[in-house]
């Protein structure tokens, strides 16, 4: 079966990526950009670094633009052409917040393909720790204020960073509310590490982003 990721460069996504890669025929990984063309649509990553990460995993990348209000038609449409390519199924990193499954589903149908959520309903901590056992390097660059100060940017996802979260009783280990986001910059599906440099600590409504630079 032929499938496309959808693609944030997170460590869902490409944990999700690593335990399909033996069942399905990964043809595209597929990342939603901003209107300026120039940053990734929920992580605010140079769409650069996003190019070098599928350039390191060896799987040709689809990147389209998009504002959030037409965000939503635009995914749509090309996962229509992708089935038009014979692309049979997306693969998806959600775990469990229901409201999200039922759009991956909603867009699958409208494209007449399958959804595929490998990680669905799975132990949250369990599925962090999975990730880091399997070898994945991946960096914090996105947190939430209202649950993470912007010290936690660059953090990197290993055991003292589950430790630190579990201290903190109304964060999630995994980030599923969307307390904290990230970049994977290695592991054992890379062929080489992604090299970044850090930049800035931004600040735009309600949220931190770190500034990683190609």
């Amino acid at each position: 079966m032929k499938a496309f990721v959808s693609w944030s460069s997170g460590k869902e996504s490409c944990l999700s990526l690593f335990r399909m890669r033996k069942e399905v025929d990964v043809k595209y990984l597929f990342n939603m950009i901003d209107e300026d063309g120039k940053h990734s649509r929920s992580h605010r990553l140079d769409k650069k670094l996003i190019q070098l990460q599928a350039k390191a995993l060896g799987i040709p990348l689809i990147q389209q633009s998009s504002t959030w209000q037409s965000y939503e038609d635009v995914f749509k449409q090309m996962v229509a052409k992708l089935k038009d390519e014979g692309i049979a199924a997306g693969i998806f990193g959600d775990i469990d917040m229901q409201a999200h499954r039922d759009w991956v589903e909603n867009v699958c149908v409208y494209a007449g393909i399958k959804s595929i959520l490998p990680l669905w309903q799975e132990e949250r901590e369990r599925l962090v720790c999975e990730f880091i056992a399997a070898g994945f390097k991946a960096v914090v660059v996105v947190v939430n204020e209202k649950y993470l100060g912007k010290e936690w940017l660059g953090r990197i996802i290993d055991e003292s960073f589950i430790a630190d979260l579990k201290s903190l009783p109304e964060v999630d280990v995994a980030g599923e509310k969307g307390e904290y986001h990230t970049f994977v910059y290695d592991g054992p599906n890379f062929k080489n590490p992604v090299a970044f440099s850090e930049g800035e600590k931004v600040y735009n409504n309600g949220y931190w982003f770190f500034d990683l630079r190609v």
